[in-house]
């Protein structure tokens, strides 16, 4: 049946046929922090797909609340992380090192990941060619490399934009795992035609993107949403390691009366002792190592699923 799925995984309900996953420690939970540092253009190059603001140009008001995000949100975060003990794996728009490299040399510092999220997250991949593609996905290598020394591992396409070929690309180019697949609570294998890719839970309903501009829900609803997630990851995590995120935008969450209720939250999960503090990268080379076969084995195609 054409089009039942995307073809990007294989079927493995989560129940006790999935294979039990152990993360370091005796941990329950994987927890991380996926900030998007990111930049957008105020006239960026025409997508045919999709337009960037939507408003006429030049569309200053939107432009300069993310521009926020950069100027004042991200150092309040950043505070707020460094005190509850707690890296960051950054979901990067890659030219942020050109516009802002004291923001990458902070998160540097502080042993911060970097995964791409493109170029700017004003253009999509949307219509791009195979060549395009693969020449944002070699920039996006070269300069987190240049700029911080790290080998890219990660992916998260900009504006959640992405061809056919993407996660196939990524993977022939290197790369071990993405964010893009919003299909679970553990790590996946990622079906492509070379290489070695895993899916990494980015918890899209923790997004501070869908809880305030979507959802609308408050700061205090915001943290018990928080709470109510890391708590049932907990406690089915004393079966088998779960992965939770918290995917923030310092545009959104840098706002003075949302910053509290971050925090509560932040200390809330780190003060239980069963849990992960680790990156992307981190859970993605322990699920490689320790678990990527079993997941494999014990899946079966979507067609041939009971």
């Amino acid at each position: 049946m054409p089009w039942r799925d995307p073809g990007y995984y294989d079927w493995l309900p989560y129940n006790e046929t999935r294979p039990r996953i152990t993360w370091p420690n005796g941990a329950r939970v994987a927890f991380w922090v996926a900030p998007n540092i990111e930049f957008y253009e105020l006239d960026p190059p025409r997508n045919p797909a999709r337009a960037a603001w939507a408003r006429p140009h030049p569309d200053v008001l939107a432009y300069s609340y993310r521009d926020y995000g950069n100027r004042v949100g991200f150092w309040r975060m950043l505070e707020v992380m460094d005190r509850c003990g707690v890296r960051g794996s950054v979901s990067l728009n890659v030219a942020m090192c050109e516009h802002h490299p004291e923001i990458i040399e902070e998160c540097a510092k502080r042993g911060w990941e970097f995964y791409s999220h493109g170029t700017y997250n004003t253009r999509y991949l949307f219509g791009m060619s195979e060549e395009q593609e693969r020449e944002v996905i070699r920039d996006s290598i070269e300069t987190i490399r240049k700029h911080t020394g790290q080998k890219l591992d990660g992916w998260l396409a900009p504006a959640l934009t992405y061809t056919e070929r993407t996660l196939d690309l990524v993977a022939e180019m290197g790369l071990t795992y993405v964010c893009d697949l919003f299909h679970d609570d553990q790590p996946s294998p990622v079906k492509t035609r070379t290489g070695t890719l895993v899916s990494i839970p980015y918890s899209l309903e923790m997004n501070d993107t869908i809880a305030y501009n979507v959802n609308q829900v408050g700061p205090r609803a915001y943290g018990e949403i928080l709470r109510r997630q890391f708590d049932r990851l907990y406690e089915e995590g004393a079966e088998s390691g779960t992965v939770m995120c918290i995917p923030l935008h310092p545009y959104l969450i840098g706002w003075p009366y949302r910053l509290k209720a971050f925090e509560e939250a932040l200390r809330y999960i780190t003060s239980h002792d069963k849990v992960w503090l680790a990156t992307g990268r981190e859970i993605a080379q322990h699920f490689i190592a320790h678990h990527l076969e079993a997941f494999k084995a014990a899946s079966v195609p979507v067609g041939e699923a009971p």
